[in-house]
This record gives structure tokens, sequence and C-alpha cells, in this order.
């Protein structure tokens, strides 16, 4: 009998841990992916102009719906779920899609093309035994390097204060930004909790000195209530083409990532590859919380890369423990005070940390690309597909004299075109002998 609960552990998947040990670290968990969640809607809501009311409402709803999500993937709903500790939050790799549909056709649209997107990406989920075979570690990682890419130069703008500023690159921003990436790197030097909640640390010590500078304007926070239920359609649907065309690629990049993301979670955690029937109910609840987080005017849902790196550091992989997590998420998700306290945060905080953020997914993909044979092939599948997907996210105006629609698609952000050369080559260029039949003919 002793036996048998010694068994119910950290890190054993299934079974309940004591309370006093799980809630830290299911919140340690939160807190890795807590920016990351809240980041993208930031970014977004600050590049659409949107009102403060607005904002802070869906960075409420944001919260809640990770943890929901999550909640899912630990313990599915039929088919709908990995039974893995996948943690679920708003996607960075959406942003600069985000960016540009919805600067062209309203934030609406973009929710309108992110629900399209979710029943699309769960379609994907039921064929995602060829879907794997078809797109192997050089195009996964092509995408995640082409994600950190084009959204570097974001984090730059935040550093700076945001783009349109007033006072951009005023030496307050530089400062509190400076000071945010000087706690984050020394916070990196611990162990434990405070490595892990190193990016939340800077984030609070660069949110303080911010106040210090009067930075920092408290009304909305005041005028918020304690409690409040998330807002189902905080904003109206609309349903534009390009829009669901340019996100619908970005959901089968993303479905590419999110098996990624479950194959490092088993290997990782587990000892282990994936099973087929735990990358399809990772990627339905990836679509189907995709679709669930467009109705609360949330950007779509997905693994997050951050914990399946936490999961393999520190091999905590007990659903429970996670779950424990998912449940604070969801408890943030009903008090729009905390949602008001993060959507006044000056961007240069933000910034501090977003540098860092979007460096590390650059650096996931440079990782990812290790495991990669630099043969003819592979390289020059790498370069066509860097040289022209990120080219020419830099360089838009090459697209102008081409109907609109390719410029909307293609040339907004690397990401796509990154995404759609590598698929492309990787199906139609002849692969090499490998080499154990090179060994027997010599």
């Amino acid at each position: 009998m002793k036996k048998e609960q010694e068994k119910s552990t950290i890190y054993d998947l299934d079974g309940t841990v004591e309370l006093k040990e799980a809630v830290p670290l299911g919140i340690q968990h939160v807190l890795a992916m807590f920016l990351g969640n809240i980041s993208p809607l930031l970014i977004v809501a600050g590049m659409l102009d949107m009102a403060p009311e607005l904002k802070s409402t869906l960075i409420q709803n944001a919260m809640f719906i990770a943890g929901a999500i999550t909640l899912i993937q630990l313990y599915p709903i039929g088919k709908i779920g990995s039974k893995l500790p996948i943690v679920m939050g708003t996607s960075s790799g959406f942003i600069g899609t985000a960016k540009a549909m919805g600067a062209l056709y309203g934030y609406g649209a973009l929710m309108g093309a992110c629900f399209v997107g979710g029943i699309f990406e769960m379609i994907l989920g039921y064929f995602i035994k060829p879907l794997k075979k078809l797109f192997p570690p050089v195009v996964t990682s092509l995408v995640i390097i082409s994600i950190g890419l084009s959204l570097l130069p974001v984090g730059i703008n935040y550093f700076g204060g945001g783009s349109g500023a007033a006072d951009f690159g005023s030496i307050n921003h530089i400062l509190v930004g400076t000071i945010v990436i000087i706690v984050i790197v020394i916070a990196k030097q611990f162990k434990g909790f405070v490595n892990n909640a190193s990016i939340l640390i800077g984030i609070v010590v660069g949110y303080i000195v911010a106040i210090c500078l009067g930075m920092v304007n408290f009304t909305p926070v005041a005028q918020a209530s304690w409690f409040a239920l998330p807002k189902f359609m905080p904003v109206g649907m609309e349903f534009n083409m390009e829009c669901i065309i340019a996100m619908g690629i970005m959901f089968i990049a993303t479905t590419v990532e999110t098996v990624g993301d479950t194959s490092g979670i088993t290997n990782g955690g587990l000892g282990r590859e994936a099973t087929t029937d735990e990358l399809q109910g990772s990627v339905l609840a990836d679509g189907f919380g995709s679709m669930i987080a467009s109705c609360f005017g949330v950007l779509p849902n997905t693994s997050f890369s951050q914990n399946v790196g936490l999961v393999t550091v520190t091999k905590v992989v007990n659903r429970f423990t996670i779950m424990t997590g998912a449940v604070f998420l969801i408890l943030c998700g009903f008090c729009p005070k905390l949602s008001a306290l993060f959507s006044v945060m000056p961007q240069s905080v933000l910034g501090g940390a977003a540098v860092i953020m979007f460096g590390s997914i650059l650096v996931s993909g440079i990782e990812s690309l290790k495991r990669v044979e630099f043969d003819e092939r592979n390289s020059l599948i790498i370069a066509l597909s860097i040289g022209l997907g990120v080219g020419i996210g830099q360089v838009p105006a090459v697209l102008a004299q081409l109907p609109s629609w390719v410029g909307n698609i293609f040339a907004q952000n690397g990401i796509i075109m990154t995404f759609v050369i590598a698929a492309v080559l990787n199906l139609i260029l002849p692969k090499k002998k490998n080499k154990e039949k090179v060994k027997e003919e010599v």
C-alpha cells in the first residue's frame, strides 16, 4: 500500500500529490507563461490603438481561456486533449499576421478568421499522422526561427516605449527596459523558482521602477471592479476571405509547432515518443481552444514552448500538479482589477522582457535545427526559406506590383512565406541516399 502511494509523485503523469507540493509547482508553470500569455494581446491591442477598457477585458479573458483550455489538455473531452502536461496560452506566433490583418480589416475580422482557423486546425488534427510525415524537423525548425526573427523588431519597438509613442526612445523607457533585462539576466543565474520566474521578476521590478518615475496612470485600475465574469463576444466577428487565408496558413504552422511541443513533452519529461492519439488530441485541443478563444476576443491558443522547456528541466509531469496552475489562471480571469493592472503597464517594461522572450524563440528554432543534417538538400531549403521568407518580410514593397491579396498574405511578415517555401521545397526536392545505403555501397 505504501509502495502504491509512493508512485503518486510530481514525476508521475497520473495520480494526485499533496496540495502543499502541487500548488507551488503548478503556479511555477503559470509564472513561466504568464507574460507570454498576455503579451500578444498587449502588443496587438497597442498596435491597433484599442480602448483601455477593451484591452483590460481581453487580458482578463486571455487568462480565463488559457486556464480552461489547459484543463482540457490535461483532462480531455472525448478526443479533444492529450492527457499530457501541456500548458496552453495565447500564441505569439500570430502577432505579425494579426498586426497586418487587424490593421487592414479590423479586430472583428481577425476574430472571425481565428474562429474559422480553429475549425481548420481541428480538421488537420484528424489527419495528424500523414501531416507528421510531411513536415519534418527542417520545416518546423524554420517556422520557429522565422517567428523569432519577425518578432525581434516588435520587441525593440516596445523597448523604446511603443511604436508611435510621443516619447519613443526617451531615457525613461530605455532605462526601464534595460533594468528589466538586467534583472532577468541576474535571476537566470539562480536555480529553481527564481530562475523559472525570472521573466515575471524582471517585469515586477521594471514596473516598480516605472511607477517611481511617474510613468504609470492607475486611473483604469481604480475604476476596474474586483470581480467580473469573463465577457463573451466583446468584439463582434466579421469574416473576410483574405484574413481567413492568412490566418489559416498560420494555423498550419502552429499545428506543426504543436506536434513539436507535444513530442518535446513526451521525450523530455516521459522519456518516450508521443503516440498518435496524444498528437491528435493535442492538435484538436489547439484548434478547439482557438475557436473558444475567438468567442472571447482572444488570439489563438496554442501549446507553450517555454513550459515544454520547464518540463524537460524539472521532469515535473504530474497532471494534477499542472492542473492547480490552470485553476489559478482561471481565478485570475475573474479579477478585472488584475487585468487592468497589466494593461496600464508601460510598454517599455514589456519590451525589456520581450527582447529576451522573442530572442529565445529564435534560439529555440536554432536548437531545433541541430536535429537536421546539413546536407546539400537541407541547406538549400534553409537558405531559400530564410532568404526569401524573412527577406520579403523585411522588404514587403517587393510585392507591391502584384495583386493586393498576395502582399496582404505574404508580405507583412516572414513567417507565412518561410513556412510555405520550406514545406513545398521539402516535398519536391529529391532526398539524398541515406547514410546506411551509402556505407553498404562502399
